[in-house]
């Protein structure tokens, strides 16, 4: 919804200011004092407010029609829930920006919370991206393409999809119906016969002109055309083609199309949801059990089904399911062009607000809206149901992970169940490419967000040492946290750390923790035992010496595993796009102030990178496109002393 540029448009109209009140700790006094001063200069006019604690992180961000009178409400403390004392008893400034309206206010506290993640917001905790497909319109035979982030290429835009899978399974079936090419310009550019693609009749092989620019743009105009949502016209048009052929005696023609309509009745087969008649639409509905809430989400384009997801969001506990889902959707819409009809399973408090907000932010209406019969209202209570379904699931798989936290707390000797676990491996071949990996999880599953990796590149770490490697990333990730959050309070310092490896292992990182001052983090290794893993028994060994094995069926042994297979895998695909890169670098990479052109008009003269750096200065000045002052430069790179 959002572009780049998008918050500019509050820059020209606000103002911005910081009032801070006294005091450390949280207090509630302290808290109102620090509000009732910024009072004294608040405006009666829309904008945003955020709340901030003494080190100035954000806790809250609201937005209001009149600043004055909403920010008020947080000094008559009596009338707060306890969720909202708490949050104004840590409170020490805040921040003010005023907008031109309230719709431009909810979409500014929309990105502002999805920037500071505050801790007393509503979160759509999600780091997945939704894929689109996208139809390019930049060349005369278009390519037809998944597409995720920016939409910055020219072309026609479907979507969103749920997840990468559906739009994978829809790709598939649009090549077999559509045949058109799904491969890059360069690929398409370097063909001088059919791909295998044109084989299995998935491409109808414009690159050796088995088809020309006018029959291609006749399978565009049909694909847009599904994809708009008008299949029963397509259909229609191929079995009478189909048919035509048939009756011309032309069996091969129609035998392509008999496969094309196929593929059409294969689509519209694997719907689950059936949507005819409902034009584009998103659907919405919310279930809640004991505090937790989940959203089940529908896609439904030129009344197709393009999947179905569904989201917990976070920090909703003594929060009203309205505001949930309104600050929900505000923040889903940050990433995702919304359709012209919402649906929802309620009627919202600001409902009319939330649609102009969208409208103004997408560029067209959009409409808020509870169906109440009809094929809307059909999609809608299948909706609440799979809302229903999903939440308990999701609230059985919690309490499995609530009990396995506790019985690696109890493992481990953890005060309380970890909140955050911190897992570590390394990845190298014979020391070349080498990198560290961290993956993060938590109660809720892996943190896929905050995993990190780190290339090693000190000189003293020797290539292929796994403790000197080991080491470096230790020194180098809690250095940082010692820097970023001396206190610990960011929720960023891990409750367990679990390393992949031995004893050798574990004596370095503890090693590099005690060079720090750290000794109270707790660090366990985890090795194979003695048939290699085979047995599925591993070896942790714990900091103060100790040894010890689980036994096979253990749920907790298969939950470390877990863990240490998914930092193995980050590790080794994190290390396989590294090689990769390596692999297609080049030694004029190197050298300062050789763009791509020059890089390539050297290589083409030369033929290899060594005898670039071989060449005199004479050779390299006859090389078409380089400048003597070029030439000189380069020269000078590799023979510099």
């Amino acid at each position: 919804m959002s572009s780049p540029n998008a918050p500019d448009r509050f820059n020209e109209e606000k103002s911005t200011f910081t009032v801070r009140g006294g005091g450390e700790a949280p207090d509630l006094q302290a808290g109102v004092a620090a509000i009732r001063n910024v009072l004294k200069t608040l405006p009666a006019r829309p904008g945003v407010y955020r709340m901030q604690d003494a080190r100035g992180d954000v806790l809250y961000v609201g937005k209001a029609r009149a600043l004055k009178s909403r920010v008020t409400n947080y000094t008559q403390v009596d009338r707060l829930p306890k969720r909202l004392q708490r949050m104004v008893a840590q409170t020490r400034s805040m921040t003010i920006v005023t907008t031109n309206n309230e719709a431009e206010a909810l979409l500014l506290e929309a990105q502002l919370i999805k920037r500071y993640r505050p801790a007393y917001n509503v979160l759509l905790r999600d780091d997945k991206s939704f894929p689109f497909i996208l139809l390019r319109a930049d060349h005369a035979f278009p390519r037809i393409q998944k597409h995720r982030g920016a939409r910055r290429a020219k072309g026609n835009y479907y979507g969103p999809f749920a997840s990468a899978g559906s739009v994978n399974n829809t790709l598939n079936a649009l090549q077999k119906l559509f045949l058109l090419r799904s491969c890059t310009d360069s690929f398409f550019r370097n063909r001088d016969r059919p791909c295998l693609l044109y084989q299995i009749k998935r491409c109808s092989a414009p690159c050796v002109g088995r088809i020309d620019e006018a029959g291609y743009d006749e399978l565009v105009e049909e694909a847009k055309a599904f994809l708009a949502g008008k299949a029963t016209q397509v259909q229609a048009k191929l079995g009478a083609q189909m048919q035509a052929a048939a009756e011309g005696m032309d069996f091969e023609l129609a035998a392509v199309l008999r496969d094309r309509l196929r593929a059409l009745t294969f689509i519209q087969g694997t719907q689950a949801i059936n949507a005819e008649g409902v034009g584009d639409a998103d659907i919405f509905a919310l279930a809640c059990h004991e505090g937790v809430m989940g959203i089940q989400a529908f896609f439904i384009r030129g009344g197709q089904n393009w999947g179905h997801r569904s989201f917990f969001p976070s920090h909703t506990a003594d929060v009203p399911e309205d505001e949930v889902l309104s600050q929900f959707l505000m923040q889903f819409y940050e990433e995702v062009p919304p359709a012209k009809q919402v649906l929802l399973d309620r009627a919202l408090p600001e409902g009319d607000l939330l649609a102009e907000a969208l409208g103004e932010a997408a560029g067209y209406k959009v409409a808020l809206s509870v169906p109440q019969r009809g094929d809307r209202r059909r999609l809608m209570e299948q909706a609440k149901r799979n809302a229903t379904e999903a939440l308990e699931r999701r609230l059985a798989e919690s309490t499995t992970q609530a009990k396995l936290n506790r019985e690696v707390a109890e493992l481990f000797d953890l005060a309380e169940p970890p909140d955050r676990i911190e897992v570590y491996d390394n990845s190298h071949i014979q020391g070349t490419n080498a990198l560290g990996a961290m993956i993060v999880a938590g109660p809720e599953g892996f943190r896929k967000g905050q995993y990190r990796k780190f290339n090693i590149k000190r000189a003293e770490t020797k290539p292929g040492d796994d403790f000197a490697m080991m080491r470096e990333v230790f020194q180098r990730r809690f250095a940082r946290a010692q820097a970023d959050d001396p206190d610990r309070d960011s929720g960023d310092w891990p409750d367990l750390v679990l390393i992949d490896g031995g004893r050798g292992q574990l004596n370095a990182v503890k090693a590099a923790l005690e060079e720090l001052g750290i000794e109270d983090v707790c660090l366990v290794g985890i090795a194979k035992g003695p048939h290699h893993g085979r047995d599925g028994r591993e070896v942790f060994h714990l900091a103060d010496g100790r040894d010890f094995q689980l036994p096979v069926n253990s749920p907790v042994l298969f939950y470390l595993q877990r863990l240490r297979d998914e930092v193995h895998r980050f590790a080794i695909g994190a290390h396989r796009a590294k090689r990769a890169k390596a692999i297609g670098a080049s030694p004029l990479d190197e050298v300062p102030g050789i763009g791509p052109a020059r890089k390539k008009a050297l290589l083409m003269h030369f033929g290899t990178g060594r005898a670039v750096r071989n060449a005199s200065l004479a050779d390299l000045r006859k090389a078409p496109g380089v400048s003597a002052a070029v030439a000189q430069q380069v020269y000078d790179f590799y023979h510099a002393k």
